[in-house]
């Protein structure tokens, strides 16, 4: 659906109806020339707090604030028509109360413009997501291997294996009574992904979890290749746009040292259109 073509833009609830339907296809978008780029092909696009270590190179999730997120957030929404957009509340915006979450939410939406917010946890943050989604404010959850938790999970492992699945499933059920109108299931077995997506009656969203959820999201830099080494198990490369701007780089570079940057095209003449060919003019 696109607004662009008379039809107006996706919301919360067309998302939650495309449970068991098409795919939902979802990636994450920091910036106003991305957001330009994805919105067409993507039904939700999340600014997710993945900014802090994809654009400001934080070691974690952890160090990302509210008004980083307000910042890419309004970015994020110049670019975007027709996707549903969603922000991410970062690390300490919301686990001290439902209150807190409210203010910190309604500054996110009021400021943003987001159509959506996402919460990571599953039953330390049902009664939250109730508080939310009883005065407006649309939820998507977030379970499994939730990055605001890495120091106490030890690291990014994944979540939800043995007798820890049922811990897992009990989240993203939770999740789903408390109101989520979706939830992201990220780096879970894949039979407990396929379970869940069977069990809950909104839509499931993976990263690294299963073909079977009712939609996919990954980090953008990482499916287009923009990090060189960074290549987790559940990312497919669609390009590898990190040796093209290297190549790229070094081209320009190259160019300007050997004096073949800029040339008559590139800089202006006087009056009369002429160009001094002398050096360093």
């Amino acid at each position: 659906m696109s607004a662009a073509g008379g039809q107006r833009a996706l919301t919360p609830p067309d998302i939650a109806a495309r449970k068991g339907k098409t795919p939902l296809v979802c990636l994450t978008a920091y910036t106003t020339p991305v957001a330009k780029l994805v919105d067409e092909h993507c039904d939700v696009v999340l600014v997710g707090d993945s900014v802090g270590m994809v654009l400001h190179g934080m070691p974690s999730t952890v160090g990302v604030t509210l008004e980083m997120m307000i910042l890419h957030g309004k970015a994020v929404r110049r670019g975007l028509q027709s996707a549903v957009m969603v922000v991410d509340m970062p690390f300490g915006s919301y686990e001290e109360s439902p209150a807190q979450a409210f203010r910190s939410a309604a500054l996110v939406m009021t400021e943003t413009g987001a159509a959506a917010v996402k919460l990571e946890g599953g039953e330390s943050v049902a009664e939250t997501i109730r508080f939310l989604t009883a005065r407006g404010i649309p939820v998507m959850g977030h379970v499994g291997l939730t990055p605001q938790a890495v120091n106490a999970f030890g690291g990014y492992h994944i979540q939800g294996r043995g007798e820890d699945a049922e811990r897992i499933l009990r989240d993203a059920m939770t999740v789903a009574e408390a109101g989520a109108f979706a939830v992201v299931l990220e780096k879970i077995p894949e039979a407990l992904a396929r379970l869940i997506t069977q069990e809950i009656a909104i839509p499931t969203i993976g990263i690294g979890a299963s073909p079977a959820c009712d939609g996919q999201v990954l980090v953008v830099d990482d499916m287009l290749g923009l990090f060189g080494t960074f290549r987790p198990k559940f990312v497919k490369r669609y390009a590898e746009l990190a040796d093209a701007a290297d190549a790229a780089i070094m081209a320009y570079a190259n160019d300007v040292r050997e004096r073949r940057f800029p040339t008559a095209d590139h800089v202006f003449g006087d009056e009369s259109g002429t160009v001094s060919g002398g050096e360093g003019t």
